[in-house]
This record gives C-alpha cells, structure tokens and sequence, in this order.
C-alpha cells in the first residue's frame, strides 16, 4: 500500500523554489560555459570552467531535489543510489566552487599544484569527517545522508563561496582601476552574491551537534518567515543576473574592439588599395612615356634612314645608271653595272618598307584609317593576306598616341596572324563612338588556348599589345579556342586629351 503525503500550498512553493533555485543556477552555468575561451576580460578560460561547472551541477541538485521531495508526497521509496547521487552532486558542485576561487586569488604559477593540494585535502578531510560522524553517532542511513549534507555546507559550500566573493571583489577593483566601471559594478554584486549564498549556507538542517543545533533552517523559518531555500533562491538569481549582465558587457566590449579591428583593418585595405592605384597610376605614365619615347626613337631612326641613307643610295643608283649609260666595251663590266642597279632598287624598296614599319609617314600626315589601308595593301601584297577593313560612324582624328596605339595593334595582329594562324582572311574593324573608339581583329585559323602557355613570340606580342593598350587607360580582350580562330578586342575612352580635331 502506497501512502500519499498530502499536498499543501507551502509544499507546492518548495517546488517553485527548488524551479526557480535550480535553474538559476543552471542557467549561470550554461552562459559561462558558451563563454568560455571568449569572456578574456571576466577571466581565463581554466578559470571559468570550474564555475560553469558549479552551476550546471547545482542546478541539477536542485532539480533533483524536486524529485525527491515529490516522491516522498507520493510515498514511493526510492533506491538508495538516489540519495548517494544527490549528495555527490552537491558536494562535487561545492569543490568546483573553491577551485574556481583559488584559480582566481592565487599567481598564474602556482595555480596547478594549488588547485590540485587544496582540491585535493578538501575532499580527503570531507570524507574523513562524514565517516567519522557516521561511525561516532550512527543511527540510520538517512541521517548519515543528512550529516553528510550539513558537513558538506560547513565545510565546501561556505568557503568556496568565500573565496568566490573574494576573487570577483578582487576583480572588480581590477577591472574599475582599467575605467570598466559597468563591468567593476556587475562582478561586485556577483560578489556579494557568493557572499549572501555563503552565509545562506550556514542554515542547515536541525543537528544534535554544535552550530548546527541552534543555527539552522528552523531559526532561519523563525526569524523570516520564510524558508532558506526561498532565500538561497532569490540569491541565485541575483548572482546568475550579475554574471551574466557581467558577460554580456564583455562580449559588447569584444564586438566593439573586433569592429575596431576591422575598421582599422578597412583603413589600412584602404590605405594599400590606395598605394596600388597611385602604383598603378604612375606604372600607366611611365608606359605611356615608355611607348611615346619608343615611337619618337622609331621616328628619328626613321628620318635618319630616308634623309641620310635613301640619299645616300640615290645617289648610288644615279652613279650606276651613269656608267650603265656609257658605252662599255667590257661585257663583264655592263653585267655587274646592270646587277647592282637592279640591287639598288631592292635596297630601295627593302629601306622604304623598313621606314615605313618603324614609323608610316601616312599615320603622320593622313591619320590612322589612311595608314591602317596602306598597312593592309602592303601586307596582302607581301603575305598574301586579305583583310576586310570595316569603319563604323564617322572616322575622326585623335590623340596621335591613340592612333599610335591601334596602329601597333592593329600591326602586330596581322604579323599574329601570317605567322600563326594559319588563313588567309581576316577582319579588321574600327568603331568610333561619342566617348570610345572600338577596334577588333578576326581570323578563322586554328585559335589556341587562352592563358596556356604557348610560343615566347606569341607571348610577347600579346603582353606587349595588352601593355600598349593600358598606357591610354584602354582595356585588351583576347577571345581565342581551338579551331575557332582568334579575336583581339581593343576599347580606348575618348576625353579631351585622347582627341584631336583634324587639321
């Protein structure tokens, strides 16, 4: 037969309390455990685990506690095993409490060897305590628990919770000497929790041995009119509001030195991409000095070769038409004559062709769609190529540099494609629009991989294309596959410096 112990309101408030006691605590455990490793300015990460650890187990026995005090409503006799685990939680709760308060009051090299003496000696003397009581004053089972209960208290929960108060009051005027004054205030009430909690934990049950016989949680019933455990309640969430409060300052002090991180972090990005565009700035003028200068050096070896040496050749050619005009009567003698007039008119040619590749005098005096037409005629009749020219809108005049550039492109595109391409058509397309002129090359030849590597004459030719694009502030796109040919695309803007009104 089950015997059913009635329930009274008072009982239904212990449930309440032992609620609202455990999962205060338990609660302050699980915050500080998420915390730990990130929480640097509330302690080190080996010194907040003891604490969370004190909390989650606490917060067990007191829901434990629960089950107890409805089983016994019940009537229902539970194993012993029950009453073993409620105290080892209490106890191990307990420990972990004065662990987490000497790794908080000791030096940072001495804490291991303490932490393990004093943990340790506590432990030894509680059992040493609990079986001599057992032994001296044995009546049953229950009251060993119960002694065991009250020796624990006496002899873990008070100081633990001691040296608790004691390190976060340490702390704090740590952290108010650094000017963290809302950071000071949250661990001193979480001090003068422990403090409270400490002193709650001399109220135990009525024993037949001193302080316990006259201060205990009947006194404490007497004088409140209220039971201990309501008070030890109250200051649980006292304690657990404080460390959290304290937790929630240091991670809004973490978020603020992480975004003053990442703003100097931005700055200095900032700073660097700033670097890079004046680097890539001044990289763009030395290429387009590099390009003028390497174009004024093709035109003056240009001029030298036509007014000095085509002179020169000139008037060689002249003398050998005069003694080819004389009559000679030494056949060996006209032969030779003839033979070096005809080597003349091809190092005539071959000069007036090298002129013209080091600098065309029609890109000069005409402009580039006049020279880009003499370049394609001389190219179909020397390769065999055939180029289809094509403008769109109305040509105009622009920065000689500009039309420099496309000529060289346009120059080096169709080398690329004799060379390499293997076809004899090809494309070549210019676009004038209000703010950008547009150039594009096309062959159906074999095409290549782009960004393979491939023959160091090819390579060249391509960066040195690229690279005379970029010194107008232009942009070079190379589109090429296997069997389906190769097109270059060239987009120069047009602004005031980059056109030119024709004269």
């Amino acid at each position: 037969m089950v015997l059913v112990t009635k329930v009274t309101p008072g009982r239904v408030l212990m449930v309440f309390v032992y609620f609202i006691y455990g999962l205060a605590f338990f609660s302050m455990g699980l915050a500080i455990l998420l915390e730990v490793g990130r929480a640097e300015l509330l302690a080190e990460a080996r010194a907040l685990r003891p604490l969370a650890l004190f909390g989650l187990l606490h917060g067990l026995h007191e829901w434990l506690e629960i089950f107890l005090l409805q089983s016994e409503w019940l009537g229902v006799s539970l194993p012993t095993y029950w009453d073993w685990l409620r105290l080892s939680l209490l106890a191990i709760s307990f420990i972990a409490l004065v662990v987490y308060g000497v790794q908080n009051l000791f030096p940072p090299q001495k804490k291991k060897s303490i932490d393990i003496w004093i943990g340790t000696g506590l432990f030894t003397l509680y059992l040493a305590v609990i079986v001599l009581v057992g032994t001296v004053s044995w009546e049953n089972l229950a009251g060993w628990m119960i002694r065991a209960d009250v020796l624990a208290r006496y002899l873990i929960a008070v100081p633990g919770a001691i040296l608790a108060a004691v390190a976060l009051a340490s702390q704090a005027r740590e952290r108010l000497a650094d000017d963290q004054i809302a950071l000071a205030q949250s661990m001193r009430w979480a001090a003068w929790g422990f403090g409270l909690y400490g002193a709650s934990q001399t109220f135990v049950t009525p024993l037949n041995f001193f302080p316990a016989n006259f201060w205990n949680t009947e006194l404490f019933l007497q004088v409140a009119r209220f039971p201990v455990q309501a008070w030890r309640a109250l200051v649980a969430v006292i304690l657990t509001t404080s460390l959290i409060r304290a937790l929630q300052i240091v991670e809004k002090r973490r978020q603020a030195q992480l975004l003053t991180a990442q703003q100097d972090r931005l700055e200095a990005l900032e700073q660097v991409q700033e670097e890079l565009l004046k680097r890539e700035e001044l990289r763009r003028e030395l290429l387009q000095h590099t390009v003028i200068a390497q174009e004024e050096e093709r035109a003056r070896i240009a001029r030298e070769l036509h007014d000095e040496t085509a002179q020169i050749l000139t008037a060689f050619s002249l003398d050998v038409a005069t003694l080819q005009s004389r009559d000679c009567e030494n056949p060996e003698i006209n032969t030779i004559s003839k033979r070096l007039q005809s080597l003349s008119k091809d190092l005539s040619r071959g000069l007036k062709r090298l002129v013209h590749d080091l600098r065309p005098a029609q890109l000069d005096d005409l402009g580039l769609i006049p020279a880009l037409n003499y370049l394609i005629d001389e190219s179909g009749k020397r390769t065999g190529l055939q180029v289809k020219f094509r403008t769109q809108r109305n040509p105009q005049r622009l920065n000689p540099l500009v039309e420099t550039v496309l000529y060289r492109i346009a120059q080096e595109s169709l080398t690329n494609i004799v060379r390499h391409a293997r076809t004899e058509v090809a494309v070549l397309e210019l676009n004038f629009k209000d703010d950008q002129v547009q150039m594009w090359t096309r062959d159906e030849g074999i095409g290549f991989v782009v960004g393979e590597r491939h023959p160091t004459q090819i390579g060249w030719g391509i960066a040195g294309m690229r690279e005379r694009v970029r010194s107008v502030g232009g942009e070079f796109y190379l589109i090429s596959e296997p069997g389906h040919g190769t097109q270059i695309e060239v987009i120069i803007p047009l602004n005031d410096n980059n056109e030119e009104a024709p004269a």
